[in-house]
């Protein structure tokens, strides 16, 4: 089922300009715009390409 951007940024816990511009670069396989409006797939996953690991901390004090 399509919904608007707003929906689902509501959904995830997100900003709708954040969504948006995840859009118009790509990030979204199910995203469309019809007219001026977005919608996505209600279904679609958020992704968080984040590293929340750890494993960069601290790489500058390691290279001296």
């Amino acid at each position: 089922m399509l919904i608007s951007l707003e929906e689902y940024a509501q959904l995830h816990g997100r900003a709708s300009g954040t969504i948006r511009q995840r859009c118009i670069r790509g990030s979204f396989t199910s995203a469309r715009k019809i007219g001026r409006n977005w919608v996505i797939d209600s279904d679609e996953p958020l992704i968080d390409n984040r590293v929340k690991s750890g494993k960069y901390r601290g790489w500058r004090s390691e290279k001296k």
